[in-house]
Formats: C-alpha cells, sequence, structure tokens
C-alpha cells in the first residue's frame, strides 16, 4: 500500500537520513507526553474472548465476559426515556442544525446538462430542549389526527433534522415508526405501507410530489400525509379522503390545552422503528426493532468511541432510513452532542450542488464526528490520488514520502504532527479540518482506502460489522487499533459464535485461526420480520437462555487477540463448472482498488468455466487511456469500444494478479458501463451495496454475449 518513490535514490537516502535525525531528537520526549506507550499497549491486548473456551465461541469484549450491556444509563431503558435524559442534562446546547438556503441558481455545463446549484449560510441551531418540546408537540397533534399507540406511522424523507424530530415524537407516544428508503421504487413503497398498514405519512415536499403521489391511490389505507416543509399550505391533485397537513401546523395543533393528553409510554419490549431493508436481494422485508434493541446497540456502539461527549460535533448526510445513520444519530443525542445536517450532494466545497467559490458543510460545521460508507471513502481516495498525479514534480514528491513516512509510524502506533501540518493539513480541510472519529460500516473497507483516511485525514477509522436485524451493532474496531482489514471484537452488547459451513470449507476448527459463519446474539438483536413467516424467520433464533440470536449469512474468522474478519459471504460464493468456489465480494473488493475502476460487478454461472464483470470506469482514467491510444470517441462510444475492453481487461488482470487473487477468479471478460450505479438507477441500495439480481437484468444481453450465447 505504499506509493511508489519516483525520485533520485541519493536524494532519497539524503532525505532519510534528515527523517531518520529528526525521528531521534523528537522521540524520546514525544513518546512520553503523547501516551503512545499506552496506545500501543491498548492495540496490542487481547479484546474478545470465547467465554466457552471452545474456538467456535461465543466470544464476548474482555469488559463484557460475565453480562452483555443492555443500556447506557439504569433505567433509561427506552429511546423516549434517553431523550428526555439529553435534553434536561444538555438544555441549552445545539441540538439539530440545519444551514440557511441564501439562493438557488441553474447552472449550465459545458455538455450542456443543467445543474441546480445552492449558496447556504450558517446553521441554525434547535437546542436539545427546544428539539424535546418540538417532539412532544408534533407527537401530540398526531395523536389529535387520530395516531393511536401500537399502530404503525410511516416516514418516507430526506435525512433532515424534521425526521429525528418525528422519530422522537413517535417514541414518546409509541408510534412504532415505518422507515423506508426515499430512493426505493413505487413498487417496494407501495408494498411497505400496504404491509404495515399505516395511515399516516410524514414526507418532504419534494418526495410527495416526485415519489409518493403517483402510488397514493395504490394505498387505499392511507388518510393523513404530514409535510415537514412549510411551503405550500395547498396541495392540489390529492385524491379524495387524503388530508394534507404542515408539520407545523400538526405542532400547532399539539400545543393546544386540549390536545396534551396523557400519553402512554413504551416499554422496553414494544416496538420502535419497522425498518423496511434496502432491498438489495429482492422486496424489502421489514425487521421490528423494539426500543430495548436499539438502547442496547447504542449502548455498544458508544462504548466504542473514545471521550465521547457534549463537545463533540456529527455531521449527519447519509439515509436515516439506513440503522447506520440512525443508530449514530442515536448515539450522538445520549452523549449530548450536535447534529448538523448535510447531504452527499452538499457535504463538501467540491460538491455537486455547491456555487464554485462558496463553502460546502464541513467546511461550515467542522464536524469531530462522521459516519461513512466505503463508497464515499473510495471517492474521497480516488479524488485526491488523482490530484497528487497532476501535482509538480516536487510536490508529488514531498506528498509520497510523507505518505509513506507516516505509514510507517502509525503502523507502529507512532503520530505524526509535523507531517500532519505540513502536508496532511489540506486533505484534512476536506472534511472540516477537526474530524477525530470516521465511523465506517455498510460494506467492506478495503485496506488502501482505510490506510488513506488514516494516513489523509489524520484520525483513526472504526470498521464496523452489523446488520439491520442487530441495530447494526455486533463489532467495531477500537480507535488505536491501526490494523486493516478487521472490523473489530464484538461491541459490549453483543457476543458472536462462529457455526461450521461444509459446503464452503470452512470450520472453527480450521488453523491459524477458527473460521464459521457468523452468528450475532445479545440483547440487540431484533425481533425478527414484519408478518413473515417460514423459512424467512429461521435467520432468528432464541437458544436455551432465552437469548436471541441471528444467522448472518457472513462467514469470518476470529483473530487470537479476539478481533472479527469478514472472509467471504454464503451467497457471493458460485461453485464453477470444475468445481473451483468463486467468492463475487472478495474479487470485488480486491478489483475496487484499481484506479480505472469506480464501481464493479463479478458474475458467474455455475455451467460456465470463468467469471465475467460489469465495470463501471473511472471517467478521468479512461479519458487519459483512451488519450494514450489516440483514440477520440465520446463517452458512451468509448464505454462501447471492443478495443478498450480489452485494455481495460488487461489492466484489471494485472492487478488481479498483483493482489494474488486465483486463476479462476480472474474475470476473463467485462462489460463497461457509461451509466454510474447510483440508488436512483436502482442497482445499488442506498448504502451502495450491488443489487446483483437488478444488476443481472439489466445486463443480460452482455451476459448472454460474454458466455458465447451471442
Amino acid at each position: 500500500m505504499k506509493l511508489k518513490e519516483d525520485m533520485n535514490p541519493l536524494l532519497l537516502q539524503v532525505f532519510r537520513s534528515v527523517v531518520w535525525v529528526y525521528s531521534v531528537i523528537t522521540f524520546i520526549p514525544w513518546y512520553f507526553f503523547s501516551g503512545a506507550d499506552n496506545n500501543l499497549e491498548r492495540a496490542r491486548r487481547i479484546k474478545a474472548r470465547s467465554v466457552s473456551g471452545h474456538p467456535a465461541g461465543p466470544y464476548r469484549a474482555v469488559y463484557s465476559q460475565k453480562e452483555l450491556v443492555a443500556w447506557l444509563h439504569p433505567g433509561v431503558d427506552t429511546l423516549d426515556k434517553m431523550f428526555e435524559y439529553a435534553a434536561k442534562r444538555f438544555p441549552k446546547r445545539d441540538c439539530l442544525g440545519t444551514r440557511e438556503v441564501l439562493s438557488e441558481e441553474d447552472e449550465r455545463q459545458p455538455n450542456g446538462k443543467i445543474f441546480k446549484k445552492v449558496i447556504l449560510g450558517n446553521y441554525d441551531w434547535l437546542s436539545y430542549e427546544e428539539a424535546y418540546q418540538a417532539a412532544k408537540c408534533f407527537g401530540s397533534g398526531l395523536a389529535a389526527l387520530n395516531q393511536k399507540p401500537h399502530c404503525n406511522i410511516a416516514i418516507f424523507c430526506e435525512t433532515r433534522a424534521e425526521w429525528i424530530v418525528t422519530a422522537q415524537a413517535c417514541f414518546m407516544y409509541n408510534f412504532p415508526l415505518v422507515t423506508l428508503y426515499a430512493t426505493l421504487g413505487p413498487v417496494a413503497i407501495a408494498h411497505g405501507l400496504n404491509e404495515t398498514e399505516v395511515t399516516h405519512i410524514i414526507t418532504s415536499k419534494d418526495l410527495l410530489q416526485s415519489r409518493l403521489k403517483a402510488i397514493l391511490c395504490d394505498v387505499p389505507r392511507l388518510q393523513y400525509i404530514i409535510v415537514v416543509d412549510s411551503k405550500p399550505a395547498s396541495w392540489p391533485d390529492i385524491p379524495k379522503g387524503i388530508m394534507v397537513y404542515n408539520m407545523d401546523t400538526v405542532k400547532e395543533m399539539g400545543s393546544r390545552p386540549d390536545n396534551s393528553e396523557y400519553r402512554r409510554k413504551p416499554e422496553t419490549s414494544d416496538i420502535a422503528v419497522i425498518m423496511y431493508t434496502s432491498g438489495s436481494t429482492g422486496i424489502p422485508k421489514g425487521v421490528m426493532i423494539s426500543h430495548g434493541n436499539l438502547i442496547a446497540g447504542i449502548t455498544g456502539m458508544a462504548e466504542r468511541i473514545p471521550n465521547l461527549n457534549e463537545t463533540d460535533t456529527y455531521i449527519g448526510y447519509l439515509p436515516l432510513a439506513h440503522v447506520l445513520e440512525l443508530s449514530a444519530e442515536l448515539v450522538s443525542i445520549s452523549h449530548g452532542c450536535r447534529i448538523g445536517y448535510s447531504s452527499p450532494q452538499t457535504l463538501a466545497d467540491q460538491s455537486t450542488k455547491i456555487k464554485k467559490g462558496s463553502k460546502g458543510d464541513t467546511s461550515v460545521l467542522k464536524p469531530t464526528l462522521m459516519a461513512a460508507v466505503p463508497e464515499i471513502m473510495d471517492r474521497i481516495y480516488k479524488n485526491v490520488m488523482t490530484k497528487v498525479e497532476e501535482m509538480s514534480k516536487f510536490q508529488r514528491t514531498l506528498f509520497v514520502l510523507a505518505y509513506n513516512y507516516k505509514m510507517e509510524q502509525i503502523s507502529k502506533g507512532y503520530s505524526t504532527p509535523l507531517c500532519d501540518r505540513l502536508v496532511f493539513k489540506r486533505v484534512r480541510a476536506l472534511l472540516g479540518g477537526k474530524t477525530r472519529v470516521l465511523l465506517s460500516g455498510g460494506a467492506p473497507l478495503s485496506a488502501a482506502t482505510q490506510r488513506f483516511m488514516n494516513i489523509c485525514m489524520c484520525c483513526p477509522v472504526g470498521q464496523g460489522y452489523g446488520l439491520t436485524e442487530t441495530c447494526g451493532a455486533g463489532t467495531i474496531s477500537e480507535f488505536w487499533d491501526y490494523s486493516t482489514g478487521r472490523v473489530g471484537a464484538p461491541l459490549v452488547c453483543s457476543e458472536i459464535t462462529l457455526k461450521d459451513w461444509e459446503e464452503g470449507g470452512y470450520y472453527s476448527t480450521d488453523k491459524p485461526n477458527p473460521r464459521g459463519e457468523i452468528l450475532i446474539g445479545g440483547p440487540n438483536v431484533t425481533m425478527g420480520y414484519y408478518k413473515s413467516k417460514g423459512k424467512i424467520q429461521d435467520d432468528f433464533f432464541v437458544d436455551k437462555n432465552g437469548q436471541r440470536w441471528f444467522s448472518t449469512g457472513d462467514i469470518g474468522e476470529f483473530h487470537p487477540d479476539g478481533c472479527l474478519k469478514i472472509i467471504d459471504r454464503k451467497k457471493d460464493l458460485v461453485k464453477l463448472q470444475a468445481g473451483e468456489y468463486v467468492s463475487l465480494g472478495k474479487v470485488e473488493a480486491v478489483l475496487k482498488n484499481c484506479p480505472l475502476i469506480d464501481n464493479i460487478c463479478a458474475y458467474a454461472n455455475s455451467d460456465q468455466s470463468y467469471v465475467i464483470s460489469f465495470v463501471v470506469p473511472n471517467h478521468k482514467q479512461l479519458m487519459a487511456l483512451a488519450e494514450q491510444m489516440q483514440i477520440k470517441d465520446s463517452w458512451e462510444e468509448l464505454c462501447n469500444n471492443s478495443q478498450m475492453e480489452e485494455v481495460v481487461l488487461r489492466i484489471i488482470t494485472e492487478a488481479a494478479i498483483t493482489a494474488k487473487l486465483e486463476r479462476f477468479e480472474i474475470p476473463k471478460k467485462i462489460r463497461l458501463s457509461a451509466e454510474p450505479w447510483t440508488p436512483e438507477t436502482g442497482l445499488v441500495t442506498d448504502a451502495f451495496k450491488l443489487k446483483r439480481k437488478e444488476l443481472k437484468t439489466h445486463y443480460q444481453e452482455d451476459i448472454e454475449r460474454m458466455y458465447g450465447g451471442k
């Protein structure tokens, strides 16, 4: 993962000598004043053990060997109590922040397309006390509109302050909250609303117009739509029998003395959220999450974030309908942090909706905490490395030498304050310059990208592993553990067992490390799938001690220090014609590190002898390659050019061989895709996980061609 040092060997030796002298002079005072010895000791210590002594487990964190932890504070065992606790403890501190929109304008691009650009002002903040009162009034107003306790209510909205206010209102009044991704298709949206029999839905003006309005007639039970935006006040073309209210109007109704009726507080076992998955394997399933499940998950996650307190600032931009973002924001609220809202289109100064010369959200908010999916970190990594290639030779050499020096130092547990100040300060400023913790989840993070974030963003990356079915909680790596490719030890709320999988050849007795299917148990394991019976519910089971477990379908191995590594997935394993097993996820994870690839989906038929792939190439890299080959086609023509396909395949093959993929794992044929895969295309989920079924349908003709059918 080191960068290539392209400079005169004599100068390189002089540089290394200077660095060596500097290190010798500064090491001893730095070592004792920085506490590096403590960090090294913590990184190397045992983090989890098998409580049974058997290599299969169950494994628990060293701090929860006797008992799993289920709550942060005694008696605070439901989400409404947690918010009330935070509001009483931090009443005047900033809670939820939204940037003011100063102006919007259309900007014509060189290719003729029109992009909407915005200029945003400062963040306007609701204090904890104000947010608590807003939620209380909104919940009371919903009750005045005939929303009953234990009756489902839906939210279909972008990530914004009103989303969390709505969620807290529902938690207070014991309305189970049905969450749906804003990018789900019309069939999936209607399915979720009809299955949960909702009569009320909270949404935004944009989503009502663009997504909901077309399916309202397909949701016969729907009676009330509450729009979080204040304007417009009237809504034409809404079917008869459906009333539309603005959120402010509902809050005003709830604040009236005659509507402040007694609220039925939830129990720990009551359902807080029915979270519909992103549907990577078909129709979305509704996961039933109780108050106790979320409290346990929050407790486990919070324990892994060092020195989490009310001085921290979290930036919220991932979909709140995803368990990673919801859990991260609830963790922040439980500790009095402030949450500033953003979106992927306004996150940084260079983001697509930010007008040139104005500031993105990270520059204004300067967050200390941030969650990200690997797709976003991969983009940052590739964009920065592309800019490095465009630097002058002197600048590029300085960056590479500093990068490699810091990589050596952090692998030993040491920091590099001088490099951070002189070289990486500008890169770190992309995320505001104050980020101290990055939490990665949703998919595996490549070692190269993780190391890049460690080095250039000057902060640890906590790589986590969890599922909607476990409240996003399972494991998180400790922040002084700078090893790559692992997801850490079990959280204090969870325990993990490895189950033998004979077909894949994974056993808990394997050497040097026990391997098998990952089963997660603990108070964070959810109540099952909504209105689902039969085989699908078999993934959940209860042991003889009454504890709930979930069979993840992922394959892992435990290292001697108690940390877990994800090595395979049962559903991604394909047996080729000659009997070799190929892990499609492994092939994709390796090849995504290739600079020429923005995204890739590996595919294999069991009646064929080789793997094929669909590839979204990096625009800048492919255009540069075309220029070298003196091909002057348009982007679409380049992606359909068989000559380009051959060259890209050769580069991918070289990358695969370098990464030591087996011969049968290396794609033999590829299809270049001019169209990027976004949640809007329906080819990836909101967390950018591949939807293999949809991708197969989309590229069916190409599959037949690559396998010789056409």
